[in-house]
């Protein structure tokens, strides 16, 4: 038994999705390899690791290019962790995209491709990276994925993302049934509303903030602490007894009819 369940040292972990220093994959990497996680972690692109590559690198985290629409580079960024630390322990997975257009239309009047595009790089993506992880997690482990309450509920111009994250959602449960003989935990961690580049991309964002904040009971948005905090929690032994989730982080807002 592990003298302290409530830690992760010596844990061994790949982080998907840094596009900032503000974005949820970032403060979830910050807070794991404060408690004593080491890390890789990746972001999309040669662009996107200037603004990132500052911040892993005062942390002592490895970053490599990882953008899941190209053949391989998922695949690449695995194979770095495994060589870099011979297995894994937990995996995050904090990568959304739509095209724009599909993103900003109504649902009904979402493209063919553009709906095949948000679904493969915002939850086929997860399966695929559950395949390549699954076998470097010996003692077990936990795989982790970003999801919203647009998922159960039809949100105000959250539109195409919505039967994507339910999608997502789906998907975690299933998987979590499928890898729970090797010991594997999967869960769906569900913020509430939180001004990132990804979230930035939503119509109408700021009166999605402001109306969740209404309605919470803590009266209040959440922060990205508070999303790492959990994220870290359910990466640790722990929360052993725990699978197939989806778990908010949300102020309260899920209760709320």
């Amino acid at each position: 038994m592990n003298p302290n369940p409530y830690s992760l040292a010596g844990k061994n972990g790949l982080v998907l999705g840094i596009a900032n220093d503000s974005s949820i994959a970032f403060a979830c990497a910050r807070l794991a390899r404060s408690m004593g996680a080491e890390l890789v972690a990746t972001c999309q692109s040669d662009k996107a690791r200037g603004f990132v590559e500052p911040h892993t690198r005062s942390l002592g985290i490895d970053l490599v290019n990882c953008d899941v629409q190209t053949p391989g580079e998922l695949e690449a960024a695995v194979s770095h962790a495994v060589q870099k630390f011979g297995s894994l322990d937990f995996a995050i997975h904090s990568i959304a995209w739509a095209p724009l257009a599909d993103l900003h239309g109504e649902v009904m009047d979402s493209s063919r491709e553009g709906f095949a595009r948000a679904m493969d790089v915002s939850c086929h993506s997860f399966a695929r990276l559950a395949r390549l992880c699954a076998p470097h997690m010996p003692a077990g482990g936990s795989l982790l994925a970003m999801s919203y309450l647009g998922s159960n509920e039809a949100v105000p111009n959250y539109g195409l993302m919505g039967p994507v994250k339910a999608a997502l959602e789906s998907m975690v449960r299933y998987l979590a049934m499928e890898l729970g003989p090797g010991n594997i935990r999967v869960h769906a961690v569900s913020p509430g509303p939180i001004l990132t580049r990804a979230g930035s991309g939503i119509a109408h964002f700021d009166a999605l903030m402001a109306n969740a904040r209404a309605k919470a009971p803590l009266q209040r948005l959440v922060t990205l602490d508070e999303i790492a905090q959990l994220s870290a929690f359910l990466c640790m032994d722990a929360a052993s007894g725990m699978s197939g989730q989806t778990i908010y982080v949300d102020a309260g807002v899920h209760a709320m009819d």
